[in-house]
C-alpha cells in the first residue's frame, strides 16, 4: 500500500489535492496556515499538543467560509465561536491525527516541489507572475515568516498524499466491472404519450364554490406570519458628516503629505546563504567565484540561494523604498547604483549578495490635487468620533428607557415607525438577521425591553423596541383568491389529465397502439428503443420510471402512468428489455466505468481507514 501511495502522490491525484490545497487558501485567507505552539492545550492527539491557537485559527477560517457564502446579512448565531469551536477542534485532532500516520509512512515533500507549488499561487501573483513583494506582504500581515508557511504547506501536501495513495490502493474487480457494464449497456424499448398540463388548463373552469371550500378546507394554508410594528432610532455615519474649511485642510495637507509622496525605490535581487558561520563562509565564497568567472546572477541565485520563493526568480526580492528590509540590507541597497552587486551583507536571516537591477524616482502632489481626498478623510474620521460617541451614550440612555422617547431627544433623533416585520422578512432594513433576532427576543418581543444597540456596520447602528404584535391570523380570502385559483385550476387540470392517461391506458389494455390511441385522442407519442440509464432524449421522469419499471411478460408490455412532473403527465409502455453485453461496452466508457468504481471504493476505504486511525489514537480533550 505504500508503493501505491507514492506513486499516486506523483500523479493526476496528487495535482487534484495540490489544486484543492491552492483553492482553500484563496477561499479561506492564507492565515488559516498559521500556526503555533502553547504552553496551555486544548487538546492532545497521541502525546502531541494542540494549542488554543490552532483551534481559534480553525474557528477564523470556519468564521470566514461562512461569511464568503452567506454574506454580511450571516445569521450571527452561525458565526458563534462557541458554536464553531466544537466542530473546529474535531477537524484540528483529525487532521493531526491524519498528519501523524504520514509521518509514520514516511511521507515528505521536496523543497522544489513546496517552491513550485508556492510559485503558483495566485495569491502570490501580479499578471500572472509570482512577485516577490505580494509573497512577502501576504506573509508579513499574516504574521509569520516564510519557514513557518512552508511546514504547514508541507503538512497539508503530505496529509493529501496519504489520502490520495488510500483512495488509489483499491481498485474494481473485473466481476465488477462486468456486472456495472451489463447494467450501464442495459436497452429498454419504450414508448410513451405525453398529455401536457396546458393541454388541459384552458377547458378548466374553477367556480367561486370552488374557492371558498377550498379556502375553508384548508385554513392553514393562508395564515399569516406572526409580525411585530417596532419603534426604532437609527444612526448613520452619513448623518454626522459637516463641512471642512480649507485652513483645516491645509494643515491637514502638511501632516500627511508624505502619504502621498512617492518615495524613490530601488528594485533588488538577492542570494540568501544560511547555515552555520563556516558553512556560509563557504557558500559565499563559492557564490562569488561563481559570478566572477561569468555566471549570471540569475543563474547564481538558482543555484546557491536558499531563499526558495526568490530562487527560481533571478532572486527577485520587488522594489523598496528603504523601509522593506532589514536595516543592513537597505543600506547596502542605497550605497548600490542600478547593476551593481554587493559584498556579504549579514542579517538575521543570514548572508546576503545583494544586486540593484532599477531604481525608481519618486514624486510629489499638490494640496489641489489632493483636497478631495483630504476632505472625504476628515469628514469620514470626525463622523466616525461623533457617531461612536452617541452610540455610547445611547447604550447607556436606552438600558433604563421605557420606551424611545428619551433616548431620541437626548440625542436629537427621531423616532421611526418600522411597517409590519416577521421573522421571515425579506425586504428593507429588518431583513437584517441581527435585527430580526433582536426583535423576536424574549427580552424585546415579551419582557417589551429596548433592545440592545445593534451594530450592523462600523457606520450603521440601531435600537429597537416592538410597537405593536400582530400575531398569525388566516388572510383575508379577497387576498388569496387569485393564488386559489391558479392552484386549483393547475390541480384540476392534472386531474383531467390522469383521468385521459386512464382512458388510454384502458385503450392500450384492449390492444390498441400506442400510436393509434395517441392519435385518437390527439396528443404525441415518441419511441425510443434500447435506451439506456445515461439517455439524454427522455424526460428525466419518464427516463427514471422506465428502469423502476418490471420486465414484460412474452408477448405483452408492462405499462404505467407517471405524473411526477409538474408540467406533464406521461402513459409509459415498456415493450422489451435487452441485456447489457460488457463486451459491447467501447474501451473508454469501460476505463471511466472502471475508474469509478475505483473512487467508489476507495473513497470507502479512505473512510474505514481513518475511522481506524481514530479510534486506535489517544486523544484527551482539556
Amino acid at each position: 500500500m505504500l508503493q501505491d501511495i507514492r506513486a499516486n502522490a506523483q500523479g493526476t491525484v496528487a495535482k487534484v489535492i495540490i489544486g484543492l490545497i491552492v483553492i482553500s487558501f484563496s477561499i479561506f485567507g492564507i492565515e488559516s496556515l498559521l500556526f503555533s505552539g502553547g504552553s496551555n492545550g486544548v487538546a492532545e492527539v497521541n502525546g502531541e499538543e494542540i494549542s488554543p491557537f490552532d483551534l481559534q485559527q480553525e474557528v477564523s477560517v470556519r468564521q470566514r467560509q461562512l461569511l464568503s457564502m452567506l454574506g454580511d446579512d450571516a445569521d450571527p448565531a452561525l458565526l458563534d465561536q462557541a458554536q464553531l469551536s466544537q466542530q473546529a477542534l474535531e477537524t484540528l485532532i483529525q487532521r493531526e491525527i491524519i498528519k501523524q500516520a504520514a509521518d509514520d509512512m514516511g511521507l515528505t515533500t521536496s523543497d522544489q516541489a513546496l517552491a513550485d507549488i508556492i510559485g503558483s499561487m495566485q495569491q502570490f501573483q501580479i499578471d500572472g507572475q509570482f512577485s516577490p513583494d505580494m509573497f512577502q506582504s501576504a506573509l508579513a500581515s499574516a504574521g509569520f515568516t516564510p519557514a513557518l508557511f512552508r511546514e504547514r504547506l508541507a503538512d497539508d501536501i503530505e496529509i493529501g498524499q496519504l489520502r490520495a495513495g488510500i483512495a488509489g490502493s483499491d481498485f474494481g474487480t473485473q466481476t465488477e466491472l462486468e456486472l456495472a457494464s451489463s447494467i450501464a449497456l442495459e436497452g429498454r424499448d419504450v414508448r410513451y404519450i405525453s398529455l401536457p398540463l396546458i393541454d388541459f388548463i384552458a377547458s378548466v373552469e374553477v367556480s367561486d364554490a370552488d374557492i371558498e371550500a377550498y379556502y375553508a378546507e384548508n385554513p392553514e394554508r393562508f395564515m399569516s406570519e406572526d409580525s411585530v410594528v417596532l419603534e426604532y432610532l437609527e444612526l448613520g455615519l452619513d448623518s454626522y458628516r459637516n463641512d471642512v474649511d480649507e485652513a483645516r485642510l491645509r494643515e491637514e495637507f502638511e501632516l500627511v503629505r508624505d502619504e502621498f509622496e512617492l518615495a524613490t525605490e530601488a528594485r533588488v535581487s538577492h542570494i540568501l546563504v544560511e547555515g552555520s558561520d563556516d558553512e556560509r563562509a563557504d557558500a559565499i565564497a563559492a557564490v562569488q567565484a561563481a559570478l566572477s568567472s561569468g555566471t549570471s546572477f540569475a543563474d547564481a541565485a538558482a543555484e546557491f540561494s536558499d531563499d526558495i520563493g526568490s530562487a527560481q526568480y533571478e532572486g527577485d526580492l520587488g522594489y523598496t523604498a528603504g523601509d522593506t528590509f532589514p536595516e543592513e540590507m537597505e543600506e547596502a541597497i542605497a550605497a548600490l547604483a542600478v547593476g551593481e552587486q554587493s559584498g556579504p551583507v549579514e542579517t538575521d536571516a543570514g548572508t546576503h549578495i545583494l544586486l540593484v537591477t532599477d531604481r525608481r524616482d519618486g514624486s510629489s502632489v499638490t494640496f489641489e490635487e489632493v483636497a478631495g481626498e483630504l476632505e472625504e478623510r476628515i469628514q469620514r474620521r470626525d463622523a466616525a468620533a461623533d457617531l461612536l460617541r452617541d452610540v455610547e451614550r445611547l447604550r447607556d440612555i436606552a438600558f433604563n428607557a421605557p420606551d424611545l422617547e428619551d433616548p431620541a431627544e437626548t440625542l436629537e433623533l427621531s423616532v421611526q415607525i418600522s411597517e409590519p416585520v416577521s421573522r421571515n422578512q425579506r425586504e428593507g432594513l429588518f431583513s437584517r438577521p441581527a435585527l430580526i433576532q433582536a426583535a423576536f427576543s424574549e427580552d424585546v418581543l415579551e419582557a417589551g425591553h429596548n433592545s440592545e444597540v445593534i451594530e450592523l456596520s462600523p457606520e450603521q447602528f440601531v435600537l429597537l423596541r416592538v410597537a405593536e404584535r400582530q400575531p398569525s391570523a388566516q388572510m383575508p380570502l379577497a387576498e388569496v383568491r387569485s393564488t386559489i385559483q391558479e392552484e386549483l385550476r393547475e390541480q384540476f387540470a392534472k386531474d383531467a389529465a390522469a383521468l385521459q392517461a386512464v382512458d388510454l391506458l384502458a385503450s392500450l389494455e384492449e390492444g390498441v397502439t400506442v400510436e393509434e390511441a395517441a392519435n385518437a385522442a390527439g396528443f404525441e407519442w415518441q419511441v425510443e428503443l434500447s435506451a439506456r440509464r445515461n439517455s439524454t432524449t427522455l424526460p428525466p421522469v419518464v427516463r427514471e420510471r422506465l428502469f423502476s419499471m418490471p420486465a414484460p411478460e412474452a408477448d405483452s408490455a408492462t405499462r404505467e402512468i407517471v405524473s411526477e412532473d409538474p408540467d406533464a403527465t406521461y402513459l409509459v409502455e415498456l415493450a422489451r428489455i435487452s441485456a447489457g453485453d460488457p463486451a459491447n461496452l467501447p474501451a473508454p466508457e469501460r476505463d471511466q466505468l472502471r475508474i469509478r468504481i475505483a473512487g467508489e471504493t476507495g473513497g470507502t476505504l479512505q473512510q474505514q481507514y481513518e475511522l481506524s486511525l481514530r479510534e486506535s489514537a489517544d486523544v484527551v480533550v482539556y
